[in-house]
Parts: C-alpha cells; structure tokens; sequence
C-alpha cells in the first residue's frame, strides 16, 4: 500500500499567508513612504513658499532705502494720504507688486514708514511680505538713516594716540592713523594702509599701518598678542566739509521754527543771513565785531528750559564760571524749542542746571563770515536726566568744542562729568594745555585719584582731542606735578571716555550725517502688520 505525501500541501498552506503578509508590509512601507515624501514635499514648498515671502518683504526695505536715498524728507511713499500716521505704525499702507529679472510676479509688499522724531534722521520701515498663491507672509522691520557722526565713539580727521592706560569705547576712526595702544571695545579703523604719525601722536619718524600698537607694550594690553581682527584699515574716510551743509541746515531750521524769522528760512543765501531778530531757537551776535570772549552762555534746565545770558569777556584763569565769565542776563525759562535745534550766530557757553531731559542741538558758527568762526565752550558740569537714550545733547561747532580750565572745581575731590555727542568743524576738542588770556601759562592740572572727569556722549574732531597735556619735567604755570610719571599736567588726568550708544541709531536732533541713507539695523517680526 502506498502512503500519499502531505508536504506538498503543508508547505503550500504556509507559504500563502508569509506572502501575504509580506505583501501587506511592503504596502504599509511604501504608503509609510509615500506619505513622508508628500509630507516632505509639502515642507519644502511651505518653507520655499514661506522664504519667498522673506525675500518680498527684503525687497520693500530695498526699495524704501532707494526712495529714501532719492527723498529723504518723503515718508509717505510719494502719496498725499493719510494726513496723519498710525500711532505705531507710522504712514501707510502702501502696497506694490514686486517682479523678478523675468518680470514674474513674486508677490506684494506692503510698507509702513514711521518718521523719524525730533529732528532725528533714522526712519523704521515694516515692510510685509507675501509670495505668490501662498498664505506665507514674513515681516521685516527696518531702522533706515544715514549714520551721524554720533555713530563713532570717537572721530577725527587727524591721526589718534590712545595711551595704554585708555580704553577705546564705542566705534573709533581716523582719517589718518590710530595707535591704539589700549584696549578697543569696537572697530578702530582709518582709510590708509600706511602713515606716518608725529611725534606726539605716537611716532618714531617711521611709516607705522593705519591702526597699529607698539610692540614694547605689555600690559594691561599685551600689543603682541592681543586680538586685531576689528581692526579695519583702509576703510572709508569721513568727510568732515560736510558739516557746513548741516550747519547751514540748522540755521534754517531755526529760522522756520519761528515767524519772526520764518521768511528767510526759503532764501537762497538764508544762511548768509543774519538778523537781529532773537527767538527761543536763533540767537544773533552779541556785537557785530566778534571777540573770542563774547557769546552766550545758555543754561539748560532740568523742566525743558534754558536760560539766556550776554557773555561781555572772560577770564579764563579765574575760577568758577561765575568768576570768569562777565554775565548780562537776557532771558529765564525760555521754552526749548520743538523743533530741537538752536542756533546761535556767536560763541556759546553751556551747563547744565542741573541737568538736562530733553534732545536738543547747540550750534554755534559766523556762517556769514569769512574772517571769525563760532566755539561751544563747556563752562561747567553737563548732565543728563537719564542715560536710556531719552536724553541726548548735540554740541556743534563751526570751529572748537573745549572744556574751560575754569570748569571742573578748582580743589578738593570730585567727578566732573560732560554728557553730550560733540563736534568740532575745523577746530579742535579738547582742555586746553594754556589759558586763552595768558597762553604763555600752561592751565591747570588735577592728578589726585579722587579728581575724575567722566565723558559721555561722543567726539568728533577735525584737529586734536585730548583731556590732558604732559610739559615733560619742567615748571609750567598752573599745570599740576605728578612726580609718578614724572610730569606737569594740564587737565584732569584721571578721566573716561564712554561711548554713548544710544547714539548710535539715535543722534541729536539733525546732527551732521557722515555718508547717504544705509539699513541701520533690521529684524524680523511675527506681527501682522
């Protein structure tokens, strides 16, 4: 009898259900796969789609930073509506289509422009986004103005020696060269690869790079070691000439900011004018010859006022202000003007009372005159209410900014302290190294540790800036001896300078501007608009 095999079915009962379930697995990868590559293809459109509209909205913010370069006064798109800007968002909105090299349209951007306040030239633009046949929309936020001479820490148009025992704060540039020999918080640039510097900014007689240290300083700075890499030169020059145009805009500003004297401000030669018409924001000469020792002295007060008085002479060796300044009152709480903006056509005196809240500019120059130009000199301590940007003082000067040796006290401790972003035209910021009425005597000196002078705010200089000068060994009228070093002094020894970098995107009221429109800062927002 012959057995009949049941492998043949066994196996066929097992192989079925393995094939099944392979099959059912495979289906389940390849939906598993399908639905991750879709998911992925829909990422990568939502994030291309989502980059498209980032790349719409860069391109408002381009176009605004042209417009502006073009009409730096128009805040409204070239529209004549709305009359009145949103509290917050400014003038808009203003809608337009954007293209590609291909002229395909990518989409829309809609703008808003926020004005710049008080006198300011910094405007923020949102610009808003959106690609094409996409819900994607991406917002760009944008500080848009041209960089003021506020911007740097420090400025010149002369070569700069910072001693090794001075730190560098804020943004520094030279149109010459810079020996830093101490410590740098922020670029240190110049336009020049080479120069050589003089003996007494740091020279040897041999050409040094335009920011350089000298190997022989170790400490607390060692030059050999110490980092570089912010250290720009050539870089772009500053051109100081350009002052003249921003003096010239002040004056006009002043002149429009009162009827009194509204009619000149539209004249061709308005800033060849001078009356002798006197508002809150133009003061004319005190005589009509100019004397180094005539002005205004303008006390800023701490409720938005300033006090007006006639200075008839100085005596700069006398001390305190009070002493050496021969004062005529003229006017008490005088309003500061809106606009922010005062002009006188003299030399200005200016303290504070005791400090000052508010954004104002002082400028002080005979732009009529060919023969004698206009000094800001700091008479006593200068003060600001806050130091959070809401306070800022501008102190322009066709010629010279100087700190008078009658400022700080004449003995005893303390802090003298200048809150201000200052600039000298064609002159010089400094404390002098002799007095004006004797200057075959060297001023006076302060060494004492507990003797201090703060500086806050920013230099710009076309000349030299310094807080102190060394007479080497020698006996030189009222300079102090520091047997430390061993030298005379004149000047506060013990001081800093600090940058103030609210400055930066905010200067005074139209202070001087160094170069066109540029994107200040930018970021991106998640508001809509």
């Amino acid at each position: 009898m012959k057995l009949l095999s049941k492998f043949p079915h066994d196996q066929q009962g097992f192989t079925i259900p393995t094939l099944l379930s392979f099959i059912i697995v495979i289906s389940i990868l390849f939906a598993a796969v399908v639905e991750t590559t879709l998911t992925n293809y829909s990422v990568v459109g939502n994030n291309l789609q989502s980059q498209k509209a980032f790349n719409v909205a860069e391109s408002g913010i381009n176009y605004y930073l042209w417009h502006m370069s073009h009409n730096p006064t128009d805040y409204k798109d070239g529209q004549a509506t709305p009359a009145t800007p949103d509290p917050t968002l400014g003038y808009g909105p203003y809608v337009h289509n954007f293209y590609d090299a291909n002229a395909v349209k990518q989409g829309t951007y809609t703008i808003w422009i926020q004005p710049p306040v008080n006198g300011s030239t910094v405007v923020k633009v949102r610009s808003i986004g959106k690609a094409v046949g996409s819900g994607a929309i991406r917002t760009i936020e944008a500080q848009i103005g041209a960089a003021s001479f506020a911007s740097y820490g420090v400025v010149s148009d002369s070569a700069l020696w910072f001693g090794n025992t001075e730190t560098a704060v804020g943004p520094v540039l030279s149109n010459q060269g810079v020996r830093m020999d101490g410590a740098n918080t922020s670029t240190v640039s110049s336009p020049n690869a080479t120069y050589i510097p003089s003996d007494s900014l740091g020279g040897d007689g041999s050409s040094h790079p335009g920011v350089w240290c000298n190997a022989s300083v170790t400490t607390p700075v060692n030059c050999s070691t110490r980092d570089k890499s912010n250290w720009l030169f050539p870089a772009p020059a500053v051109d100081f000439t350009q002052v003249t145009g921003s003096l010239c805009t002040i004056k006009k500003a002043a002149f429009a900011a009162f009827s009194a004297t509204s009619a000149l401000a539209g004249q061709a030669n308005a800033c060849s004018q001078t009356p002798n018409t006197r508002t809150p924001a133009y003061l004319p000469r005190v005589n009509s010859s100019y004397s180094l020792t005539r002005g205004y002295l303008i006390q800023l007060n701490s409720n938005n006022t300033y006090d007006l008085y006639a200075v008839n002479g100085e005596t700069d060796t006398a001390t305190p202000y009070t002493n050496a300044l021969s004062l005529q009152s003229i006017a008490t709480g005088v309003a500061v003007p809106s606009v922010g903006v005062i002009f006188a056509e003299d030399n200005v005196w200016v303290r504070t009372n005791p400090t000052f809240s508010g954004r104002l500019s002082i400028a002080a120059g005979r732009l009529a005159s060919a023969s004698s130009q206009g000094d800001i000199v700091i008479a006593d301590d200068v003060l600001y209410g806050t130091k959070n940007g809401s306070d800022a003082l501008g102190l322009i000067a066709q010629d010279s900014v100087l700190i008078a040796p009658y400022a700080p006290p004449a003995s005893g401790s303390f802090n003298f302290e200048v809150d201000a972003a200052v600039l000298a035209q064609n002159g010089e910021v400094m404390y002098p190294g002799v007095y004006r009425s004797n200057s075959s005597r060297c001023t006076r000196g302060w060494i004492n540790s507990n003797q201090t002078l703060t500086f806050y705010g920013s230099v710009a200089t076309r000349q030299t800036w310094t807080w102190t000068w060394l007479d080497g060994n020698n006996s030189c009228g009222d300079a102090a001896h520091d047997t430390t070093i061993p030298s005379y002094i004149s000047g506060v020894e013990h001081n800093s300078t600090q940058f103030d970098n609210n400055l930066q995107y905010s200067p005074p009221p139209k202070y001087p501007s160094t170069n066109g429109y540029t994107v200040l800062s930018w970021r991106e927002v998640l508001t809509h608009p």
